[in-house]
Formats: structure tokens, C-alpha cells, sequence
């Protein structure tokens, strides 16, 4: 009972906090932008919002859903419920930190990889990074994080609103660290990820090689992948050519490159 009134609650709270939390960061970006000339209606903006944000969000969402349940039938454990006993907030803990540190090591090979590297493109093929940018990724490289991220929860018999205040503090998260904000948060930039670094991650000179983390900015410490230098990017984007809209997007994946090994050598060469 409790935790149907959970989920109840968090079915509302969700789509409220992520609305909100989208107005903060618009209304931050006009008063206190990073890139003073970047506009609200950028290139890309409603294909960002009507193609990924909406459209691919809920398809995929629909999509892991029924794998989940398909593969939580064919191998009965969720009834196990082998984390049910732990309270909800050690839940969502264990499953953020673990799923950060596998987006970090995934992050870190796409940018290694010519082949994940194709996968990851989209989401690099814009030159101008504000709060909704950060929606844009291929249909499968969400496929393949989301369903790393959701169905283990199922799988391990999580509590059913673990996965709804995951997927506000991924929307949450996601928006803020591509926000068009000028922060400046100190030494919590050594423990969580924000704009500062993440705005280095898509500049267009080094584009590779930095600042994979998600949430958690202590990975790239860690794993000396941080870089947090004074001023701004030159740019941000990619230097190859990249299709406008959305479908023709998702079919770039799909289509041969003829300059793909010297791209790839650039790549590894900044």
C-alpha cells in the first residue's frame, strides 16, 4: 500500500519537477547566460524538443518497459526481490552511483571507439549547448543506457518509484549540466558534475578526451579525465558534417562515411 502511494505520488511529482526545473534553467539562461549571444530558438531547438525530448523519450520508455517485463517473466527475478528490503532512498542510491560509474566508462569508450563514436555523434552535432540540448542522443545509445540503467532495478526487485525518481534526477541532471548558465560552484565541481566542466566536454577543440562524467564530477578526477581551464571554449559542435532533423539524424548512424578513418585519426590525435 505504502509503496503504491509512492508511486502515485511520484507519477505527479515527476512531470511537475521537470517542467519546473526546465523554467529555472530557461529564465537562468536569459539572466545569467554563459554565451550572452546564444538565442532561446536556437538551430535545432524543436527538433531537440518535439523529435527527442518527446517523441523518442516516451517511445523508448514504452519500448524498455515491455523488455523488462519480457525478461523479468522469462527469469522470475524480480520475484526474488532481492533488494525489497532496503529502504528506498539506499536503493535509489546504490542504483545512481552504479549507473553513473557505467555511464562514465561507456562515455569514456565512445569517445575511444570510431565505431561507438558513430553511436555517440548526435548528441555532439550541436554547436550551440543550453538545457535542452542535452536530449539529443540516438534512438539505440539511449536503448542501450536505459534499459543498463531500468531494467536492472525490476530485475533486482527495486521499489516500483525508484525508477520514477530516477528518471527526474536524469532529466534534472541532464538539463542542468548542458545549461547556458554561468556557474561558478567551487570546489563542488570536485564532487558534482555542473556547466563548468561539462561545457568543455562539447567545445569544439576538445571535443574528446574530457569530462565524461554524468553526475557524479569525482569519476573524471579520479580517473584524471577532468579539465576545468580558465575562459571559454572556442566553440562547441563537431567539425564534420551533420544532418538537420530528426529522422535523417537517426538514419546518419546507418550511412557509409568515406572520410571515417581520417576523422577517427583526428579524433585521437586532440
Amino acid at each position: 500500500m505504502q509503496t503504491a502511494h509512492g508511486v502515485a505520488v511520484w507519477r505527479v511529482l515527476s512531470p511537475a519537477l521537470i517542467v519546473t526545473g526546465a523554467l529555472v534553467l530557461v529564465a537562468l539562461e536569459r539572466s545569467r547566460p554563459y554565451e550572452p549571444r546564444q538565442r532561446f530558438l536556437r538551430r535545432g531547438f524543436w527538433t531537440d524538443l518535439l523529435g527527442y525530448t518527446f517523441f523518442q523519450s516516451y517511445a523508448l520508455g514504452f519500448v524498455i518497459t515491455r523488455l523488462s517485463a519480457w525478461i523479468g517473466g522469462a527469469t522470475g527475478l524480480p520475484r526474488l526481490h532481492l533488494l525489497g528490503a532496503w529502504p528506498i532512498w539506499l536503493q535509489v542510491l546504490f542504483f545512481v552511483v552504479t549507473h553513473d560509474l557505467y555511464i562514465y566508462l561507456f562515455h569514456r569508450l565512445q569517445h575511444r571507439s570510431p565505431t561507438l563514436w558513430r553511436l555517440h555523434e548526435a548528441h555532439h552535432a550541436t554547436s550551440e549547448v543550453d538545457w535542452l540540448s542535452g536530449s539529443r542522443s540516438h534512438a539505440f545509445e539511449i536503448l542501450i543506457n536505459q534499459s543498463i540503467e531500468f531494467i536492472p532495478i525490476a530485475l533486482l526487485g527495486g521499489a516500483p518509484e525508484v525508477a520514477l525518481i530516477k528518471v527526474t534526477l536524469d532529466a534534472l541532471w541532464g538539463m542542468y549540466i548542458h545549461a547556458n548558465v554561468d556557474v561558478r560552484s567551487g570546489r563542488l565541481q570536485w564532487l558534482l558534475n555542473g556547466p563548468e566542466m561539462h561545457r568543455w566536454h562539447h567545445a569544439l577543440e576538445i571535443r574528446d578526451g574530457v569530462n565524461f562524467s554524468t553526475k557524479f564530477a569525482f569519476w573524471d578526477w579520479l580517473f584524471r579525465t577532468a579539465h576545468l581551464p580558465p575562459g571559454k571554449p572556442s566553440g562547441y559542435g563537431i567539425s564534420e558534417p551533420f544532418p538537420t532533423g530528426y529522422l535523417r539524424q537517426q538514419l546518419h548512424l546507418f550511412l557509409p562515411r568515406p572520410n571515417e578513418t581520417t576523422a577517427a585519426a583526428l579524433r585521437s590525435t586532440t
